[in-house]
């Protein structure tokens, strides 16, 4: 009899394990369809020939990583694979933050500090703190908003800018530009943010981001100032620019262009990394979860000013649905609730990631084009990748 119950224990088992094994396989191949299905409907109009999505969830262990692609453009979408590296543009911001974070955490400075103990070679900004910048409520105007920087991006796409050409192009000179005022994306802000960790820390930028790489266990995350070699661009989808609207008239000799050999130093500390989607996955959910940041200087990362007013919010909700903290975001939907989030887009990439507090849950999508603003629809798919964990039970239903 013992027998017969050790057997029917291990047949029951067997068949359990068989039963989750076809439950996960399912799920894949839902969110593989969703994919697909979002290339093919959106390709054209987003110019998308890669897509890369990564889906983590709470205590699943390893996060599941798919792609998909087209031939539409050479070298782009035919080769897609879930380990493809993309730019992941003002992603970045949050390493920098980060970084400003740890270093208050060590006593080499605190948030909010002025920039003139730091950089008193910008008089204008002296009284501005670390925390305004980091939280885009800093009157320090954006140099890619400034014409001369965006002339010189679609003439040259090899120019290699340094961090104090980008920071003087937005400096007040016989008054302009002007101030800016309330809450404004200025990447301004994150360059200068970018100086202060190099001389706080004593470390270059591209070593400061190897470190954090290091601490959170991404294998497949990497920082240039300039150019990236061949052993990283081997490795990255090509990515297209196709953005007609008016602010970037001065980019058009871009247009249609592979942008993954261009200098990235015109982002720096504001969105110069590159990454797989797992990696920034693992990363999205080590800036809410873990040991990344200490008790005091998680809150402030996750403390909200409205991006309508730059006034302090405690939350997003109907009235302000989108809030900004030092380097990342919050936002509500309906179909989604309230999660925090941030997309990164550079002249040829968008990487969009979410992390949900109510269940842990961690998307993240690369797609490898810019197009017109209005085309963006890649909030579509967050949500319905956010549907497929529903339906299979992998998160709970929204009531």
């Amino acid at each position: 009899m013992r027998r017969i119950a050790v057997a029917t224990l291990i047949a029951l088992s067997l068949c359990a394990s068989a039963a989750a094994q076809s439950s996960d396989e399912a799920f894949k191949t839902s969110l593989q369809k969703a994919l697909d299905a979002y290339v093919a409907t959106r390709g054209e109009s987003e110019h998308i020939s890669a897509a890369s999505l990564s889906v983590s969830l709470k205590g699943a262990g390893e996060a599941v990583n798919l792609a998909a692609g087209t031939t539409k453009y050479p070298d782009a979408g035919a080769k897609a694979a879930p380990a493809d590296l993309f730019e992941i543009g003002s992603i970045t911001k949050s390493f920098t933050s980060v970084a400003i974070l740890q270093l208050e955490a060590a006593g080499k400075l605190t948030i909010e500090d002025r920039l003139g103990k730091w950089l008193p070679q910008y008089p204008e900004w002296k009284d501005v703190t670390i925390h305004r910048m980091l939280d885009m409520t800093s009157p320090i105007p954006g140099y890619d908003n400034q014409p001369s920087i965006a002339r010189i991006m679609g003439e040259d796409p090899d120019h290699r800018f340094t961090p104090e050409e980008l920071v003087a192009s937005a400096y007040p000179h016989d008054g302009e530009p002007k101030p800016v005022s309330g809450w404004t994306y200025s990447n301004t802000n994150y360059i200068l943010a970018q100086m202060i960790v190099e001389k706080a820390g004593g470390k270059a930028y591209a070593d400061v981001v190897r470190d954090l790489a290091e601490q959170v266990g991404l294998k497949n995350t990497f920082y240039e100032q300039n150019l990236y070699p061949a052993s990283i661009t081997d490795r990255m989808v090509s990515g297209y620019f196709f953005n007609h609207d008016p602010d970037d008239k001065l980019l058009a000799p871009l247009l249609g262009r592979d942008v993954k050999h261009d200098s990235v130093s015109w982002m720096q500390g504001a969105g110069g990394v590159v990454s797989s989607m797992e990696d920034v996955s693992r990363w999205a959910r080590a800036l809410y979860e873990g040991p990344l940041l200490a008790d005091r200087q998680r809150h402030e990362l996750m403390t909200l000013v409205s991006d309508k007013t730059g006034e302090p919010i405690a939350a997003p909700s109907e009235e302000h649905p989108s809030a900004f903290g030092l380097g990342v975001g919050a936002g509500i939907r309906p179909a989604l609730g309230v999660y925090w989030y941030y997309q990164g887009m550079t002249l040829g990439y968008r990487v969009l990631y979410a992390y949900f507090p109510d269940n842990g849950a961690v998307i993240v999508v690369g797609l490898n084009s810019q197009p017109d603003d209005k085309q963006n629809k890649n909030g579509a798919l967050l949500e319905e990748v956010y549907g497929v964990l529903q339906k299979a039970g992998k998160i709970p239903s929204r009531p």
